[in-house]
Parts: C-alpha cells; sequence; structure tokens
C-alpha cells in the first residue's frame, strides 16, 4: 500500500516538474481570454496566402530564424532602434517578408482581445497556417503560451542561424545548440520543399567551391548547367532559383528525391547525404514526412521559449512596449 502511495506521488511530482520543464506551453492556451484568437489567425492567414502564393515559404522561415534566436520569442519581428541594429536587419535576414502579414494578424487579434495574444505565439500559427493551406486542415500542432521577448540584436543573429554554407557538422552542432536532434534537422531542412535561394548564397558551388575556380564535384552536372544559366557571377544579390524545382509550391517529400539525386541548391542541403543518407530515404515519402515534421516542428516552437510572466505581451509586434 504505501509503496502504491509513493508510486502515485512520485507520477504527480514527475508531472508538475515536467510541465514546468516543458515551458508550460499547452493547447488551446487562449480558450478563456481570447477563445477566437486561433480562428482569426488562420482566417487572416489564408486570405493572404489565397493572393500570395510564396507566402508560406516566407512565414515558415520566419519562424525558424526567430526561434533559432533567442529561442520562439518573436524577437525577430522587432525594428531596429536609433541605438539598436535588430535581428531582421542581420546579413541572414535581410531576405527575410512577410512582416506586414504578421502585422495584419496582430491587429485583428487585438481587435478582438487587446494586449492577450504574443507576437510569437502569431509567427508560429501563422508559419503553420500559411502551409496548411494547400491542405485546407492544420498540418501540425501549435501550442501555445509564449510570450514576447524585448531584446533583438543583429549580432546574435549572424552567430546562431545556420548558414547554406554549412557542412554537416556544422549543421549538427548548430541543431545540437537549441537541443534539436540530426533527425530534426534533416526533417526541418524538409521545409526547403517550397521557396527560393538568392544566387549568392549557393554560386560559389557553381563557379568557386574551393577556392580556385571550380565546381562542387557532388552538385549533379546538369543541374549545375541549368544553375549557371539563372546565376551568372558570384555576386549576384538579386536573382533567386527555386529550390525545390518543379515542386516548389508545393509542400511535400519531394525534397529529399531531390537530394538523392545530388540537386539540393545549398550546401547545407547536400551535406545531409553526408552524415545522415539514411534518414534522407526514410523521409522520400509524404505521410513519412508529414508525421516527422509535425512532431520536429513542435519540438523547434519550444525552443527556449518565455512563458509565465517573462518578457511581455506587446501590443505592436515590431516595437517592445
Amino acid at each position: 500500500m504505501n509503496v502504491n502511495i509513493l508510486l502515485v506521488v512520485f507520477v504527480v511530482l514527475s508531472g508538475i516538474l515536467g510541465e514546468c520543464q516543458g515551458g508550460q506551453l499547452r493547447k488551446n492556451f487562449y480558450r478563456k481570454t481570447c477563445p477566437l484568437a486561433e480562428e482569426i489567425v488562420q482566417n487572416v492567414t489564408w486570405n493572404h496566402v489565397s493572393t500570395n502564393q510564396f507566402l508560406p515559404a516566407k512565414l515558415l522561415r520566419m519562424h525558424f530564424h526567430d526561434c533559432f534566436v533567442r529561442g520562439c520569442d518573436g524577437s525577430v519581428l522587432l525594428n531596429s532602434t536609433a541605438n539598436n541594429t535588430a535581428e531582421k536587419d542581420a546579413i541572414p535576414n535581410l531576405s527575410l517578408s512577410g512582416f506586414d502579414v504578421i502585422d495584419d494578424i496582430k491587429a485583428s487579434v487585438e481587435k478582438k482581445c487587446p494586449g492577450v495574444v504574443s507576437c510569437a505565439d502569431i509567427l508560429a500559427l501563422a508559419a503553420r497556417d500559411s502551409v496548411s493551406f494547400q491542405f485546407n486542415k492544420s498540418m501540425w500542432e501549435v501550442l501555445t503560451g509564449r510570450r514576447d521577448g524585448t531584446i533583438s540584436r543583429a549580432r546574435e543573429a549572424l552567430l546562431n542561424i545556420p548558414a547554406p554554407v554549412f557542412n554537416f557538422t556544422q549543421l549538427k552542432q548548430s541543431f545540437a545548440s537549441k537541443n534539436l536532434t540530426v533527425h530534426d534537422l534533416v526533417v526541418l531542412s524538409g521545409s526547403h520543399t517550397i521557396g527560393v535561394g538568392h544566387c549568392n548564397t549557393f554560386s560559389n558551388r557553381l563557379y568557386n567551391f574551393t577556392g580556385k575556380g571550380d565546381q562542387d564535384p557532388s552538385l549533379n552536372a546538369t543541374y549545375a548547367q541549368f544553375l549557371k544559366t539563372k546565376c551568372t557571377s558570384l555576386n549576384d544579390t538579386t536573382t533567386t532559383v527555386v529550390m525545390d524545382p518543379g515542386s516548389s509550391l508545393k509542400f511535400d517529400s519531394d525534397y529529399y528525391a531531390i537530394l538523392k539525386q545530388h540537386k539540393g541548391l545549398f550546401q547545407s542541403d547536400a551535406a545531409l547525404l553526408t552524415g545522415a543518407s539514411n534518414i534522407v530515404l526514410e523521409l522520400d515519402d509524404n505521410n513519412k514526412f508529414f508525421t516527422e515534421f509535425a512532431q520536429s516542428m513542435k519540438r523547434m516552437g519550444a525552443v527556449e521559449i518565455l512563458t509565465g510572466t517573462a518578457g511581455e505581451i506587446r501590443k505592436k509586434c515590431g516595437v517592445v512596449n
């Protein structure tokens, strides 16, 4: 009998500790304080995606870049000030866009429930909802309860966001620093199935891979010739190329099929074959990819979050209160 009582106490305490360590994110966090919050986010997001098919890639990338710097705290949304250069003005974030959409969602939510729903949660929900538009259903669960950070520094974005030129070791270290696994790395890289890459982020693979005017030998030769017709120099910062030829607007597992053909656009894409080819092979299946992506997004969405009384609920996403 005593043993059973001890066991019950242990289970209850473990649950309490687990909840604290898990950061208190939960399903329907705003159920009582703003019951329509998630519906409003979805409606406004879907309205924007219906007229901008490139938005899902933009918001998914913005959420990723937010979570890798100070955790998923909406700090990527903050504007620079006279005394501080914010994350959004760091080199890795200069090509981010969709901030106006987040502002529009925030304004709609604020009308209904002023000062309740965080920008960090809005970004996490909008990233999910934008990708989900083509499926007409939510593709992964987003737990809510994040609060907004008040600090945003460009130099931290440079230090924390994994670069497109990273090799497998560097990628692994970058993800491990956020308590994400190699499996998460390969799964989340699958977001490259939508969107575009700027020529200057990969053209070294075409023209100067080892500093001797050479081409990356791991890149499919036919694909390399095609890329050279799009990116004619190392310094082209304006031209973009789709990351998933033939399927760049459709969220699917095609990215992994392309990797196997050595047509990954970035060095960081090709690197996955050098250290995790078994996972790449596994994910070349829509159902498997969707299942795994949902789980990895849930883990990424909980990185270094602010909850409880930490941070704040910003009235506007671009400025601290």
